[in-house]
């Protein structure tokens, strides 16, 4: 790498997007920060006046993406890496969660990545480069007991992603579809919203109490080399799992849905489509 990148992150205050800045900046290149609240930067601005941006945003507000993105674009001439990381979590049984809270999950998860990347792009493009990371999960393509709507916003952008892959291709941009376990980040605490319980669950909530146990999981920054080698390379993968034990359950999840495919290919195959 001859000359600083610049990189544009969402959710940068805390957790894996305040560690990915931190990564950035450490290795020279310059940040611009998103955040619906910038008082956590504070000590990185302090120490880095020259490189790093931070501009206040919600991603659920279109046009203020449009804004923040012409903002960033401007600050250092360019952009060369997009972190689509803001997100937010629903915890809670399908049959609990409101209207309002699913539209919620998806109005940051989904549509506010979706916004993101729209206004990027012309960017991108018209400088013949840039990588874009949509965080997703590791669990995005498959469901599980109580995070179902986290998980059906992540697969959403999971596809969207892909999609966008091959669309911005030709232009010299590059899409990785980022993959994190579960990290000690405050997605499980401030960033988490709860449904109304229903007594029905409570067995199956004692269960996925005693599966997951107190482990907050490892921190952030252990993510963030992984990142900094993956904006390294010259052609990255489409997809990118980060985390050892992730990539264990991911390779087992695969597995089992390998599995139940092949227990019902009689099935499947009396059908001509």
């Amino acid at each position: 790498m001859t000359a600083a990148r610049v990189w544009f992150i969402t959710g940068a205050s805390r957790g894996l997007g305040r560690a990915f800045t931190e990564a950035a900046l450490a290795a020279g290149d310059r940040v611009v920060a998103a955040a619906r609240d910038l008082g956590p930067l504070d000590d990185l601005a302090a120490a880095h006046p020259d490189s790093l941006v931070r501009l206040t945003l919600d991603v659920t507000d279109r046009a203020a993406v449009r804004e923040v993105v012409d903002r960033a674009a401007a600050a250092f001439g360019r952009l060369d890496v997009v972190v689509n990381n803001a997100g937010v979590m629903l915890f809670g049984m399908v049959e609990e969660a409101t209207e309002a809270q699913i539209r919620a999950q998806f109005d940051v998860n989904f549509f506010g990545a979706v916004w993101v990347a729209q206004a990027v792009v012309p960017y991108l493009r018209a400088q013949g480069s840039g990588h874009i990371l949509q965080v997703t999960s590791m669990g995005a393509g498959g469901g599980f007991a109580s995070v179902g709507f986290y998980a059906a916003s992540k697969t959403a952008l999971d596809s969207v992603s892909q999609a966008l892959a091959m669309e911005v291709e030709p232009f010299g941009v590059k899409v990785t579809i980022v993959g994190p376990g579960g990290y000690g980040t405050d997605l499980f605490t401030r960033g988490t919203t709860m449904t109304q319980p229903r007594p029905e669950y409570e067995p199956l909530r004692a269960q996925l109490a005693e599966m997951w146990g107190e482990d907050a999981g490892p921190d952030p920054s252990t993510a963030a080399p992984v990142i900094m080698e993956l904006v390294d390379l010259a052609e990255p993968p489409l997809r990118l799992i980060v985390g050892s034990a992730s990539y264990d359950m991911v390779q087992e999840m695969d597995q089992a849905r390998t599995e139940v495919y092949r227990a019902w290919e009689h099935l499947s195959r009396q059908a001509p489509g």
